[in-house]
């Protein structure tokens, strides 16, 4: 029989790790790699990567994705872009192979989302298009700009079809769309390059009151749509657009040296952090099992997680959700010009602080009902243990072997609950764009950008004018 006094010692030691856990354990993904994101934040980017190397959370096998990711990033903002598409590349192969195995999914209901392999946001997905077009582009590796193109067709593919009954889930990226026209009308396939326009302004039309996740339709875009049409002669749907657009297009020949688009990414994406949420386990009229708070949320048991589990003795639950923060960004608009001409105003093409909080929430329920399910599966477990150590005591007193594995069980609960609060978190929080007209050989671009608070800083650089479309992207994150 084992000693109250043996009990005693276990349940104190119990309590010491606990403590552990908290101090350490509890700790969210943003503050395990606050080192690296500062230094990525405040440009350090030689001792941003040799954090980044060394940081133990991110060489865990569950963690390669975001590893990759990161410093794909990482080696874009060097200008080493050969490097930057070896590991974004890398990622890629990682999301096309597929992370889900049948291990990882019991690793999910026995622990939590956070042990498992990080699978990527879909807008990080779009994101690694983006990044891998623009180094390929400034490789002069044109062919393969194109056939990232391609593949950004194909993501729109997927996620429309995961989403095809749910018109207001994030069923394409409109940005990627603009990215795709731009690249094929880099490669003068005019057509291909209409018909990118034409989709990301769908995207647009499709979205309420014509703006998706945070954005409106660009005054670039709906100029690119009916010059591509007029180039290639479609009347009928130049005539629609200018309907649409309420304006008339009027053609302007191309500038002797090419127009130059430039993208910039301002601030930097929200971070997640946990929040604790309580739940009560209520029968619906029909007997059903739903959880719902004090909000009047309710989601429904998960049944292919539950199972055959009773969970009459469970009553109410504490969980660990995620949840967004966002960073302030550092500027709030910019105005490009070139030689000291008139200057154009850049356009918000994607917001991403936009994308992760409102995607986060178009999937709670389902991700809400995964864990309230895993951890009701977990309290019965918990409480039947404790039952059974009650009733199979002698002279009234409890069996103490299974109350002590009954109180292991429930610090096993308590310790693996835990919110996934792991994100791509080196990317920007917005993408704004420009399209300029460029002069014929040495042209200076000057950028003034206004910040959130008072004040304007300037990015002056050169670029010459070749006679054909160019790209430029640069970050402001500070």
């Amino acid at each position: 029989m084992v000693s109250n006094q043996l009990i005693s010692i276990i349940k104190r030691t119990s309590v010491f790790f606990i403590l552990v856990f908290f101090l350490f354990g509890c700790a969210s993904y943003n503050q395990r790699i606050t080192e690296y994101y500062n230094q990525v934040s405040m440009g350090d980017l030689d001792a941003a990567q040799k954090s980044l190397e060394r940081n133990k959370l991110l060489q865990k096998p569950r963690n390669k994705l975001l590893y990759d990711m990161e410093m794909g990033r990482l080696m874009h903002l060097r200008g080493e872009y050969a490097l930057s598409n070896d590991y974004l590349n890398k990622a890629d192969l990682l999301i096309e192979d597929g992370l889900s195995s049948t291990s990882d999914v019991v690793v999910g209901l026995v622990l939590n989302s956070m042990s498992q392999n990080y699978k990527g946001e879909e807008f990080e997905i779009f994101m690694l298009h983006y990044y891998k077009a623009l180094n390929y582009m400034y490789l002069g590796q044109i062919q393969e700009a194109v056939v990232e193109a391609r593949r950004i067709s194909l993501q729109n593919y997927a996620q429309g079809d995961k989403y095809k009954e749910k018109s207001t889930r994030y069923s394409k990226d409109a940005f990627s769309l603009i990215l795709q026209g731009l690249i094929y009308e880099y490669d003068k396939n005019y057509n291909d390059a209409f018909i990118s326009y034409r989709n990301a302004v769908e995207v647009y039309n499709s979205a309420p009151n014509g703006i998706y996740y945070g954005v409106s339709m660009p005054k670039i875009l709906q100029n690119d749509v009916m010059r591509m049409a007029y180039l290639l002669g479609f009347n009928g749907e130049l005539s629609q657009f200018q309907k649409q657009f309420n304006t008339k297009f009027t053609y302007e020949k191309p500038s002797e040296g090419g127009d130059l688009v430039i993208f910039w990414e301002n601030g930097l994406a929200p971070i997640k952090e946990q929040e604790d949420m309580m739940f009560a386990l209520v029968k619906g009229d029909s007997g059903s099992l739903f959880f719902t708070n004090a909000l009047g949320i309710m989601i429904p048991v998960d049944l292919g997680i539950s199972g055959g589990t009773s969970l009459n003795n469970v009553h109410s639950l504490n969980i660990a959700y995620p949840k967004y923060l966002s960073i302030m960004r550092p500027y709030l608009r910019a105005v490009a010009s070139v030689n000291n001409g008139v200057g154009y105003n850049f356009e918000l093409v994607e917001d991403v602080d936009n994308l992760a909080v409102s995607t986060l929430k178009e999937r709670s329920a389902k991700e809400l009902s995964k864990i309230l399910t895993r951890m009701a599966v977990k309290k019965s477990a918990e409480y039947s243990i404790k039952a059974v150590a009650k009733n199979n005591g002698s002279n009234g007193n409890s069996n103490q072997l299974l109350e002590g594995i009954g109180f292991g069980v429930q610090l096993y609960n308590l310790l693996s609950e835990k919110a996934d609060t792991r994100n791509w978190q080196s990317l920007p929080s917005q993408i704004n764009y420009v399209r300029l007209p460029l002069a014929k050989g040495d042209n200076l671009i000057k950028v003034d950008l206004q910040r959130m608070q008072s004040g304007h800083d300037h990015r002056d650089f050169k670029v010459e004018g070749i006679g054909r479309l160019q790209f430029y992207n640069f970050a402001t994150m500070k």
